[in-house]
């Protein structure tokens, strides 16, 4: 928790640049967070901040970064920590997936980029954010993880399931470790969200299917309420799906 000599309070969002990443810094700003954006593009990461509540740009910092990276994720937690001073929120929200993904044509370099940005970047970046977390006495990771990480399906892919599912593990771990240091490990397990990671599925959701899917800025809501629980609270996984099913027009008759 900040000491009583400063309100600052400090998020790190990584895949900052558009979906649930996005959502989620705009919520953060809204209540008055400063925010370390990262993110690959840059370009991406200036329209997040330009998009930002009104008067809240000032609280935004952009870090262009390779989750995947060891080097680039030890330089941003310098460089986050050097500009801010502590990081109370980590919330790992970078993730992608590809369109080739079934076991029959999944390839080995789609593999590896997938478990490079989808959980290696997690743990490089809990691990980096980690000992200062430790030196204020709390902080709390939040993985954005997916329904594919509690069981695979055939829309997601064995590639996409083996990261998420990495993810849950990642979160379990570090609350067997680290929660006696006052640091909290959320997991959060959407189901579809209308993001632009669906038009990399083989066969994109129709138009008329995404307004009833999860939005990014529900999955931003389920951030910000397990990051406000009293530090003593810990909310260890939270599963959110859309409230109604699309149903196709030729199935509804």
């Amino acid at each position: 928790m900040p000491s009583k000599k400063t309100t600052l309070k400090v998020a790190v969002v990584t895949g900052a640049g558009s979906g649930v990443g996005r959502a989620t810094v705009h919520q953060f700003a809204a209540e008055g967070w400063h925010v370390a954006l990262a993110g690959r593009r840059a370009d991406a990461l200036a329209e997040t901040i330009a998009l930002a509540p009104a008067g809240t740009q000032k609280q935004l910092a952009a870090f262009s970064t390779d989750v995947g990276d060891p080097a680039a994720i030890d330089a941003l937690a310098a460089a986050v920590l050097k500009k801010f001073g502590r990081v109370d929120v980590l919330v790992n929200g970078a993730g992608l997936n590809v369109p080739k993904r079934s076991l029959a044509v999944l390839s080995r370099p789609d593999y590896r980029t997938l478990m490079a940005t989808n959980i290696d970047g997690a743990l490089f970046a809990t691990q980096a954010f980690l000992p200062g977390m430790r030196a204020q006495g709390g902080g709390t990771i939040v993985n954005i993880c997916s329904d594919a990480g509690k069981r695979a399906s055939a829309k997601a892919g064995p590639g996409y399931a083996i990261s998420k599912f990495g993810m849950t593990g990642l979160t379990q771990a570090i609350n067997e470790e680290e929660r006696q240091n006052g640091i909290r490990g959320v997991c959060i397990f959407p189901g579809d969200i209308n993001t632009p990671i669906l038009n990399k599925r083989p066969v994109p959701p129709p138009p008329e299917s995404r307004p009833l899917m999860l939005q990014a800025e529900d999955v931003a809501a389920c951030v910000l309420f397990a990051v406000n629980l009293p530090p003593r609270a810990l909310v260890e996984e939270l599963q959110i799906r859309p409230t109604r099913a699309y149903v196709p027009p030729a199935a509804a008759k």
